[in-house]
């Protein structure tokens, strides 16, 4: 009896060790070569996730203190910039000119407050190593009021060097220092101030008490499956329901449908 018993668990462990064996074949099966070129992938891509990172929190400090000339750098040349519902700029030279008009010249200016500070960074690469994307947040400070920017930006590799190739800022809040509760302002329109933009905005909403859901480029990062917004019209809550203004502000734009597959930039 013991025999049989000692026989008959030789057999169980001589079983699970094929079993394992034929698991890890293609593990095993692996060259050293293969494997260090996997690696090397695998720390490539979180290397250019914190490359664009980096970049577009550089982009934060030199907005604070209006290095444009610098800033306009961190574009590649055939990049397009569009901040609010401002409209569209293409070129880094119209970065930069935009920045410049629109803000004066380069360096810090006593009395003058500018803070953007970023946040909620989800970077994501391409399989093929050569373009970025990241959602993240911005709370900005000036001297103008509070601002709630939310970023869906794309980046580009360029001989080894990540450039911002679309920037764009839609706002989901703005307001004077009386604070959203009380004044919260609308920050979309196109004429704001110089210069024009080279292109209308990509798309027309309004901000808080309205809403805005910003499109995102990546699925739920759990089920795998894209997420579909609300696509209820964009000025619905922009004042109680069935007064004038809200009427008005129903006829402003719909929210556009922002389903993604992971790794591709929001569509049209």
């Amino acid at each position: 009896m013991i025999m049989m018993q000692t026989m008959l668990r030789a057999a169980a462990q001589a079983a699970l060790a094929t079993a394992l064996l034929t698991a890890a074949g293609p593990v095993l099966a692996q060259s050293a070569a293969e494997r260090l070129d996997a690696l090397e992938k695998r720390i490539t891509r979180l290397e250019d996730m914190n490359q664009i990172e980096r970049l577009q929190r550089t982009y934060g400090y030199f907005v604070d203190k209006s290095q444009w000339t610098p800033l306009s750098k961190l574009f590649a040349d055939d990049a397009t910039l569009e901040i609010g519902g401002k409209g569209i700029f293409l070129g880094q030279a119209r970065v930069l000119e935009y920045m410049q008009t629109a803000f004066g010249p380069d360096g810090a200016k006593e009395g003058v407050l500018a803070n953007h500070m970023q946040f909620q960074t989800i970077p994501d690469i391409s399989p093929d190593g050569k373009t970025g994307w990241i959602r993240s947040r911005a709370f900005v400070m000036s001297l103008g009021g509070w601002g709630l920017p939310l970023y869906e930006n794309e980046y580009r590799k360029e001989n080894g060097v990540w450039k911002i190739s679309r920037l764009t800022g839609p706002f989901t809040m703005y307001t004077s220092w009386d604070g959203w509760g009380k004044n919260a302002l609308n920050n979309t329109w196109p004429d704001k101030f110089d210069p024009p933009p080279d292109l209308p905005p990509s798309t027309v909403y309004l901000t808080y008490p309205a809403y805005y859901i910003v499109p995102f480029h990546y699925p739920n990062p759990v089920t795998g499956k894209p997420f579909r917004p609300d696509m209820g019209q964009v000025g619905a809550y922009a004042a109680p329901p069935g007064t004038p203004e809200q009427i008005e502000a129903l006829k402003v734009g719909r929210l556009a449908d922002g389903t993604q597959p992971i790794a591709e930039p929001p569509r049209d």
